[in-house]
């Protein structure tokens, strides 16, 4: 599936976890979750197994994203270190 075929919604609030924002707690209009899900199902032409496998891949890819981001912050902070030395 091209990357470009299906465009991303946008990132729920961090004060929206799943506890905090569930179906009964929250109204359609105001719960990021609800907006995210129907974005994902828009995207789909309401196939809910296309949708979640969507969901599911871009939040891997993501996941993916920020540890490699993290590995590259952690070897410039120890390569740093190592050029700073005396010796």
């Amino acid at each position: 599936m091209p990357a470009a075929a299906q465009p991303r919604p946008a990132d729920p609030s961090p004060s929206c976890s799943p506890p905090s924002c569930s179906p009964q707690s929250c109204s359609p209009q105001s719960c990021p979750v609800e907006e995210i899900a129907r974005a994902y199902l828009l995207t789909s032409a309401g196939d809910a197994d296309l949708a979640l496998r969507c969901v599911i891949a871009d939040a891997l890819s993501d996941l993916l994203e920020s540890d490699r981001r993290a590995r590259e912050r952690s070897r410039l902070i120890s390569r740093g270190y190592v050029r700073g030395r005396d010796g």
